[in-house]
């Protein structure tokens, strides 16, 4: 699927090559910052009602209260319980929600653009794979939580290498070829973790696995977010900054050429920044599918198909996105129920009115 796949990326992409500061679709630029400008309030909203949320209420203007006396002292308006809850529950979950829908919702938008596919996610190349399975042997060594997401993020960056290798000498053409090694790489893990399944003890070690590959922001803590802050903050930036020659990459290699684009290697560096926030991504939280493949197509439907919109849309939405699922999560039973089957009974549905409700998706 080429240009075809995305309704008007080449329009958008040959705006992007000319004069962006001058588009020929004034309203619909204007609109389609409006729509950003309203996500970004929308995140804000959702933020600080999921700071309110919970058996142990908090109210937003404690919260900023607590916030400002890490700054300046302030007479304490809050209980101790309410502190280390804020401190060390809630807050960093909400972070950690904010920073894992982002990232993986860009990551598939990035993806989408790169391979020219509108059905391609940020597991494509096999790094959620490999970073279950890089989790399964860290549980089976009774290693620490920190331990087991670092050999997940290990083991997602050595999958896609490997899928990149593969492709690099195999013959044919070089996306069809990178898309079909990273199935079969998966699936190669797949089997991998499966078997760790296999030999893991059923009382405990087989359970967290289990547990694991569900997806769940249960664990979030401020070391897991210093961990994986820097890595993607720094691919979000280089999708930011890279949007418009995403557009461009949507036209082919050829017109890229003309325009003075080398696409190979443009795509090979968003390939890498998206690979890095889901790899990111994947080793604090376990596997949580839909969110790189359903919000980009939301987006798209909202703001276009200009990715130089598509991209901070795609960020603000997944955030806030990830964030009231999460809420769900945690609030709608007495048991938490894990984030990745919450997102699959959304995602799902809303995929299949996506491609009933049009022939082009």
């Amino acid at each position: 699927m080429r240009g075809s796949s995305l309704p008007g990326i080449k329009h958008a992409a040959t705006q992007s090559a000319g004069t962006p500061q001058k588009p020929l679709h004034s309203a619909a630029a204007r609109r389609a910052t409006a729509i950003v400008i309203a996500l970004v309030c929308a995140l804000v909203a959702a933020a600080a009602i999921s700071l309110m949320l919970g058996r142990y209420p908090i109210d937003p203007a404690q919260a900023v209260a607590m916030l400002v006396n890490q700054i300046v002292p302030l007479d304490q308006t809050w209980t101790d319980q309410q502190a280390t809850l804020f401190f060390h529950v809630r807050l960093p979950r909400i972070l950690l929600a904010l920073m894992v829908g982002c990232c993986l919702a860009v990551a598939g938008a990035a993806y989408q653009g790169t391979f020219q596919n509108p059905l391609v996610s940020p597991d494509i190349l096999g790094a959620s794979q490999g970073a279950a399975f890089g989790a399964a042997v860290a549980i089976l060594l009774g290693l620490s939580s920190i331990a087991v997401s670092g050999f997940a993020f290990a083991m997602a960056l050595f999958t896609v290498f490997l899928v990149l290798l593969i492709s690099a000498r195999a013959r044919g053409n070089h996306m069809m070829v990178v898309v079909l090694a990273g199935v079969m790489v998966s699936s190669l893990f797949q089997a991998g973790v499966s078997y760790a399944k296999l030999v893991a003890d059923p009382t405990d070690e087989l359970a967290d696995i289990t547990y694991w590959l569900m997806g769940s922001l249960t664990g979030a803590n401020m070391d897991k977010i210093v961990m994986v802050a820097p890595i993607m903050a720094i691919g979000c930036l280089v999708l930011l900054g890279l949007r418009w020659r995403i557009n461009i990459l949507t036209m082919g290699d050829d017109e890229a050429a003309t325009m003075g684009v080398n696409a190979r290697r443009t795509r090979t560096v968003v390939i890498i920044a998206a690979t890095l926030i889901t790899a990111a991504s994947v080793c604090v939280t376990g596997i949580i599918g839909w969110v790189g493949l359903v919000i980009p197509h939301l987006c798209r439907m909202l703001v276009g198909a200009d990715y130089r919109k598509l991209i901070p849309a795609s960020m603000l939405m997944g955030a806030t996105f990830l964030l009231i699922v999460d809420d769900i999560a945690r609030l709608a039973t007495t048991a938490e129920i894990p984030i990745g089957i919450l997102t699959a009974f959304v995602g799902a549905p809303f995929f299949l009115y996506l491609i009933t409700r049009r022939k082009k998706v």
